[in-house]
């Protein structure tokens, strides 16, 4: 036998030894316990606690031999053998992972194990515990023999003439069955519990059988809201039925009394389950706007929908197309039947379109929008996809050359978005090792170009200017700048006013020197076209910053326009809400930190700021709020005779207004009448309940709490769990101005010193 083998034979030894010890300690237990178990409660009851009993034996044995691992044999044959020289771990350890110095070392130890092969001795025998808990084992069972059997329990019901036999001779529910069948196109198959508390689909027949000894007079089924449903009896048995429409609270009453015989502290809830409607997802295209290319003869569409219980098989695609612009837009319609695949719970619509067929003209469009049925009866739910456009883009209008001041081009300027940025951006470092260095450099810098004009197009919106190219510091000798381009862009207005002002000397130009160039309304892909329209059409500006000739004498505004630079508002100049601007300003930072890196030659870098920049993009883009320019208010003057004088001629006390009441303040007054130990009105809390059910996460919950409390008004511990559940309903408070405190003597005093130095 080798070293390895031996040291595991030891280990196996250890182990086995461990896990004797853990059984033998447990056994009497488990015998003890399902002795008396078999002697109080029965067979059934017995057999559970040995079971249970086993299991308990088996992980702790399992875990006490998962102590005795390889590192606890290092461990021990380091404290018991001084030959080992506190290396027996590297007995133990893989081969690989060892060094030619602990190799070495290991070889001696192998030697010497071979020579000596004794091994620790094993973990002695806990005689005294085990003593100890065959000793309480042996009790345990003596306890059971000897227990009086007059108080063992009987197994199985009690006979009807035992109970017929007592004093009041009450009925007793021997047995129930609740029994579920779902509407039939939900396909699930009828169900039986014994359970009273049910959850079931909305529309399900509920059956309840029930079986008393002695049978009563009278059964019925209690609603929450007070509606009796009366049993009927079918032989021995009691049986009702109701349809569940809704979800609801209720109880048995026996003989009108639901105390004494099925006496429960919460009633039983029936919680119908709401058919959802269909949910549908667009595979293909992957963008809702698809831009059509000329001979474009296919445009694949597939729509995957999916509910609860199941979507119908057939399904409509509703195609419009669009001709014409301006006042002079026509529409087309027509509806295009498609068959599903798959299972009812989610199939797949696919269809192929032909553009040209359908009639798509330039300038037009093709929407398509699928429209799909569940199997809910009697009514089905429909659910609509989102429109899916595929746009031909209308022809660039010609130039009129010499007309720059009359004629503009109106097709919208191109830049690519920032999607196609973060696109580019991680395929050029893709590239990387495959490119020159010169060629990875332009690359990168030209998406830093492109990454700068799609800030410049965003910064528009915001009131912000465009940036000029990059100036050569001012010499002594240098001549006059060269005009700039005239380049015909959609919102340029190169050669319409005189060119900028040159350089002052003072220094280079910084960040906040502007060019008034390509001011450009430009159209993104993954943009709204209403929007940027809307927005780019309402910040064209155009000012010039050069010093004027004339300053008056003592105004300000002169000086400033003279030898400073002055912007109208940022907020006045546009139509978003403030809470947009602030994500639109946050994306042009991430936009700025992203060109940088771009530019210098760090696309990785420029990740991370590319991606932010995009997410609050997409941010801005679901804004739905607009808001006209900011006009400043025109305020009355000020009457300086009357500044801290004291009159108040003219002033009356107005009373704040008070909050619209809309009867939704049934759950504060109820919240604090129950905090006060005040009397509470639980009939108007339920009408509020039922008449707001969305308000309320669990509306069966709150009306259980308000039955308790209806059933035991002392009972404290109900009342605070309604006020845990009315806490969950409260309206955070409208905020009111506060009311000024009454004048005290010393302030009537001052306020008539006033009056008297006024005098």
């Amino acid at each position: 036998m080798n070293v390895a083998a031996h040291l595991q034979q030891g280990l196996t030894r250890a182990r086995r030894r461990a896990v004797a010890i853990v059984v033998l300690l447990a056994l009497p237990f488990g015998i003890g316990l399902a002795a008396l178990a078999w002697r109080l409660l029965g067979i059934l009851p017995a057999v559970a606690v040995a079971v249970l009993g086993c299991g308990v034996a088996v992980v702790v044995a399992l875990r006490r031999a998962r102590r005795f691992d390889r590192a606890w044999l290092a461990r021990t044959l380091d404290a018991d053998r001084a030959d080992m020289d506190d290396s027996a771990a590297l007995l133990v350890a893989p081969p690989a992972t060892l060094t030619p110095l602990q190799q070495l070392q290991r070889t001696r130890l192998q030697a010497r194990i071979e020579a000596d092969p004794s091994m620790p001795p094993p973990t002695p025998w806990p005689a005294r515990a085990l003593a100890l808990a065959w000793c309480i084992g042996a009790l345990l069972v003596a306890a059971a023999l000897w227990w009086p059997a007059s108080a063992a329990r009987t197994d199985g019901p009690l006979r009807p003439d035992t109970r017929a036999a007592s004093a009041d001779a009450r009925p007793v529910l021997l047995a129930q069955r609740l029994q579920i069948t779902a509407p039939a196109y939900t396909g699930q198959p009828p169900r039986s519990q014994t359970e009273l508390d049910a959850q079931a689909p909305a529309g399900a027949t509920l059956r309840w059988t029930l079986r008393f000894s002695p049978q009563p007079q009278r059964v019925a089924l209690q609603l929450h809201d007070g509606r009796e449903i009366a049993f009927s009896r079918e032989d021995a048995d009691w049986v009702a039925t109701l349809r569940l429409d809704q979800s609801w609270l209720y109880r048995i009453a026996v003989d009108d009394d639901t105390d004494r015989v099925l006496a429960r502290a919460q009633p039983w809830r029936l919680d119908a389950v709401p058919d959802r409607p269909p949910e549908i997802r667009v595979r293909r295209p992957e963008a809702t706007l698809s831009t059509y290319t000329p001979g474009q003869r296919q445009w694949p569409l597939e729509f995957e929908a999916g509910d609860d219980h199941g979507v119908a098989a057939d399904a409509r695609l509703r195609i419009t197309v669009t001709r014409g612009s301006g006042e002079g837009i026509t529409f087309e319609d027509r509806t295009l039947s498609l068959r599903g695949r798959g299972e009812a719970r989610l199939r797949t619509f696919a269809t192929t379109l032909d553009p040209v067929a359908l009639g798509i003209e330039s300038g037009g469009d093709l929407v398509a929008q699928l429209e799909v049925r569940d199997n809910r009866q009697p009514t089905p739910q429909i659910a609509r996809s989102a429109s899916l456009i595929l746009r031909w883009p209308p022809p660039v209008p010609v130039e009129a050359d010499g007309l720059e001041g009359l004629a503009r081009n109106v097709l919208p300027a191109y830049f690519r978005s920032q999607r196609q940025i973060i696109i580019d951006a991680e395929a050029l470092l893709a590239e990387q090792a495959r490119i020159e260095r010169s060629a990875f450099e332009r690359r990168s810098d030209t998406l830093g170009v492109d990454q700068r004009l799609l800030r410049l197009r965003y910064g528009q919106f915001l009131g912000e200017e465009s940036e000029g190219g990059a100036r050569p510091p001012p010499t002594a000798d240098a001549g006059a700048p060269p005009p700039p381009p005239r380049k015909p862009l959609p919102i340029d207005d190169y050669g319409q006013s005189d060119p900028p002002a040159p350089q002052s000397d003072t220094g280079p130009a910084d960040d906040h020197d502007h060019e008034h160039a390509d001011h450009a309304h430009a159209h993104d892909h993954a943009h709204a076209h209403g929007a940027a329209a809307h927005g780019a059409g309402a910040h064209d500006h155009d000012h010039d910053h050069a010093p004027q000739d004339a300053t008056t004498f003592g105004r300000a505004e002169d000086v400033l326009s003279t030898f400073g630079h002055t912007h109208d508002l940022p907020e006045a100049a546009t139509l978003l809400d403030p809470a947009t601007r602030e994500l639109l300003r946050a994306a042009l930072r991430e936009m700025w930190q992203s060109e940088l890196q771009l530019r210098q030659y760090a696309p990785r870098a420029a990740l991370p700021y590319a991606n932010r920049a995009l997410e609050l993009i997409k941010q801005v883009q679901q804004a739905d709020r607009i808001y006209l320019a900011r006009v400043g208010a025109t305020l009355p003057p000020v009457d300086v005779t009357r500044r801290l004088g004291g009159e108040r001629d003219g002033i009356a006390p107005r009373a704040a207004p008070a909050p619209e009441r809309d009867g939704s303040d049934e759950p504060a007054i109820a919240w604090r009448a129950l905090a006060w130990n005040d009397a509470v009105d639980l009939a108007a809390l339920v009408t509020w309940a039922q008449a707001h059910p969305r308000q309320v996460d669990d509306p069966l919950a709150l009306l259980a709490a308000v039955d308790a409390l209806q059933r035991d008004p002392a009972c404290g511990d109900c009342r605070q769990a309604l006020r845990g559940q009315l806490w969950r309903v409260l309206q955070r408070p409208l905020p009111a101005p506060a009311r000024r405190p009454a004048v005290d003597a010393m302030g009537a005093r001052y306020l008539d010193a006033l009056q008297e130095d006024a005098l």
